[in-house]
């Protein structure tokens, strides 16, 4: 008898101490998931924080649109339609006297001014192509709300292009836009800091879905993918000849862009 009892406490005592080993397994096991857990989402928080947009941070990724003019508006006079000397099918060219010095910029009595003003601007061509201008220029990039044209025209003066779209202008299209603004290639123009001197923006009222504009020079368009887009950024943007005040910044001004 005190045999099969010895028996049957040693067995029990096998059973206890296999339950103590599977609870003490059961217990690393839980400890290695939590573990494993907490690694992915450090993981993650890296992953997300080297893959955030280029000019954004953590804490403050949101574009800050540059503050309206206010002011009585002054109005600018008719621009003077010249010849189109551009080679680009389509190009409306306005008097630009002088800006740069060449044989075709035309009579002066109606050439785009470059005065700086503090005052809203209610300029004669739609959007601006030139003409005087807030003494701020804008931080060159990718806006999503309309922005003052006193200051897109100061960046048009320094050499940028404005790509602006209607409002209504279908999302994919104005992704494509996007695209095509952050394909072109950084430009650093006699010393300072890179910039694509591109800005994009929606505009409303356009005479047609996307208007692409330098100083003195405008392109109207039906669709992103017309070739006509890259020849006219190709040909004016950051010219030594066709940018009244090339060189200067588009980076450093007034607002913060999507994209820089």
């Amino acid at each position: 008898m005190s045999s099969t009892k010895n028996r049957k406490r040693a067995a029990q005592q096998r059973i206890e101490a296999m339950r103590a080993q599977q609870r003490r397994a059961e217990r690393r096991r839980n400890l290695l998931t939590v573990a494993a857990i907490a690694v992915a989402m450090v993981v993650a928080v890296v992953v997300v924080i080297i893959s955030w947009p280029s000019g954004h941070s953590a804490s403050s990724g949101k574009e800050v649109m540059p503050p309206a003019v206010s002011g009585t508006p002054a109005t600018q006079a008719a621009a003077m339609v010249v010849p189109n000397t551009s080679g680009i099918r389509g190009v409306v060219a306005y008097d630009t006297a002088g800006w740069p010095a060449s044989s075709h910029n035309g009579p002066s009595a109606k050439a785009l001014p470059h005065q700086h003003v503090t005052s809203p601007v209610t300029y004669s061509v739609t959007p601006p192509v030139g003409g005087d201008h807030n003494a701020t220029w804008m931080t060159c990039g990718i806006y999503d709300k309309p922005v003052p044209s006193e200051y897109a025209v100061h960046n048009l003066e320094h050499g940028a292009v404005w790509i602006t779209y209607r409002p209504s202008l279908p999302s994919a299209e104005v992704a494509s836009l996007r695209a095509f603004a952050e394909r072109q290639h950084v430009v650093s123009a006699s010393g300072q800091p890179g910039s694509r001197y591109i800005d994009l923006t929606p505009y409303p009222a356009l005479p047609a879905p996307i208007v692409v504009s330098s100083w003195g020079f405008q392109l109207r368009l039906t669709s992103p993918s017309d070739p006509r887009l890259q020849q006219f950024v190709t040909k004016f943007r950051a010219s030594s000849t066709y940018s009244p005040e090339f060189g200067g910044s588009c980076t450093g001004g007034i607002g913060t862009p999507l994209e820089k």
